[in-house]
């Protein structure tokens, strides 16, 4: 593992890659929950998806580890899964089948921009400043999501708030059913208290703590239901936290799903736009997660440069193309790989931890789909922190450096997407420095990446 990780090389060792690579699998596992919900809301069988998407997550992970040897994990990603079932299928009545397609395609398109080092340019052309923006931007964004995954952060009338009964009732309330204090108000309780155990251990130094949070959390979720102050409800979505093995350790077929794409709408003008808008969001957003993730582990090189940067890409094009073969949506590279980086992780080996432990989802589903989102929210917010802190590296002395990067942070959280932080804070850099007489320090690459938001914005 030395010889092919090069472990002391990155001034890493086996104990602590594996230890980030359980933390990353910890804080990602949600998505073997999640994404089957989703999908099945296109019409897709639920087991079926999730056979998919721990084969996919295992695929693509295992992937970065072999092509870049970097921590990075990979999964069917959030918000193309939402966009994939509810706009695409839902929306505009194309079949799941149809809607794989136009993944599977993006994949291949995006394998060609990988190999001819398009997307490694795009890398490159963003400015170093900028590049600590997006890491500080994906740390807000993932606090947010820890907020709103523990419901301490709820929609209301101020668009977000902090949760109470009433008010969580009235935006998530369904009818008939409504939460209490046994199942909403308590998980909210036990999740502040994960982050007060996590900001603990953080304190302390005490190593693994980001995991060693997640398992107190669930612990105390436990205990809650074992004595009654936990009672779920999965009208609302609070389930049980206790592993259910009532139907053993069986394998859910991925025949519904797997093979199950159709080519007959693939010249259409309707495909194309959406295939436009899985490549567009996927692109930035693992560009984004690169450079947030890599910023924060210091493996960019003295020219804001990621080296390898080639395998991760690929990693992730060969992955999203395969998945789509599988039965799911787009693979990319997971923001929540951070956890794992915050926890000393360095190379390929917690990347490849990660991976292993996908594949044995498979047999133990029972045990990671129990695993509560308000036990891995804490992790979230504290990983958060850890990436805000790259605001430091930012220079504010520069108004024209700052102000994009201050916009892009904001955009991240505020329109809840990595790839429209990343478009705000480009098309502002660029602007900024054009219009005050500083165009020639912008790259000719950034002109262009700022023309393609704006066109993107009125087209698609």
């Amino acid at each position: 593992m030395e010889k092919f990780f090069k472990l002391k090389e990155n001034g890493t060792d086996v104990k602590t890659e594996i230890i980030a690579g359980i933390t990353t699998f910890m804080t990602m596992a949600y998505i073997l929950a999640v994404n089957p919900n989703i999908l099945s809301a296109a019409g897709m069988d639920r087991g079926a998806v999730f056979t998919a998407t721990a084969i996919a997550s295992f695929l693509g992970t295992a992937l970065m580890a072999l092509f870049a040897n970097y921590p990075f994990a990979l999964a069917p990603g959030m918000g193309l899964n939402a966009y994939f079932a509810y706009t695409v299928v839902l929306g505009m009545g194309y079949s799941w089948q149809t809607a794989l397609t136009a993944v599977f395609v993006e994949g291949i398109i995006f394998i060609a921009l990988s190999v001819t080092n398009v997307r490694e340019a795009i890398f490159n052309a963003v400015p170093r400043n900028l590049k600590s923006a997006v890491s500080v931007g994906i740390g807000l964004f993932i606090a947010f999501i820890g907020l709103q995954n523990a419901k301490i952060v709820i929609g209301g009338a101020t668009l977000v708030e902090l949760f109470s009964l009433g008010g969580y009732n009235k935006v998530h309330g369904v009818e008939g059913v409504i939460a209490t204090g046994n199942d909403a108000g308590i998980t909210v309780i036990i999740a502040i208290i994960g982050v007060l155990i996590t900001a603990f251990l953080v304190v302390k130094e005490v190593k693994g703590n980001i995991l060693l949070g997640i398992l107190a959390t669930w612990v105390l979720g436990i205990i809650a239901q074992i004595t009654g102050l936990y009672v779920p409800n999965p009208a609302l979505g609070f389930f049980s936290v206790l592993p259910d093995f009532s139907n053993g350790l069986s394998i859910p077929s991925i025949g519904p799903v797997l093979f199950k794409l159709e080519f007959h709408k693939i010249a259409t003008l309707e495909f194309v736009v959406v295939m436009f808008a899985f490549l567009f969001v996927d692109m930035f957003d693992t560009i984004g997660t690169l450079i947030g993730v890599s910023t924060k582990a210091g493996m960019l090189d003295k020219d804001g440069k990621l080296p390898n940067i080639k395998g991760a890409l690929l990693a992730d094009a060969v992955a999203t193309t395969a998945g789509a073969m599988l039965g799911t949506t787009t693979v990319t590279t997971f923001v929540e790989s951070a956890s794992g980086v915050s926890e000393g992780g360095r190379t390929g080996l917690t990347a490849m931890t990660t991976a292993i432990l996908f594949a044995a989802s498979l047999l133990l589903s029972p045990i990671f789909l129990a695993i509560p989102s308000f036990a891995t929210a804490p992790a979230l917010i504290v990983v958060g922190f850890y990436m805000f802190s790259n605001v430091v590296h930012i220079d504010f002395s520069d108004m024209t450096e700052a102000i994009p990067c201050y916009i892009c942070i904001v955009a991240m959280p505020l329109f809840y997407s990595i790839s429209e932080g990343i478009s705000m804070g480009i098309i502002s850099y660029v602007f900024i420095n054009a219009v005050t007489g500083r165009a020639k320090k912008v790259t000719p690459l950034m002109y262009i990446l700022s023309i393609l938001f704006i066109l993107k914005y009125i087209l698609l």
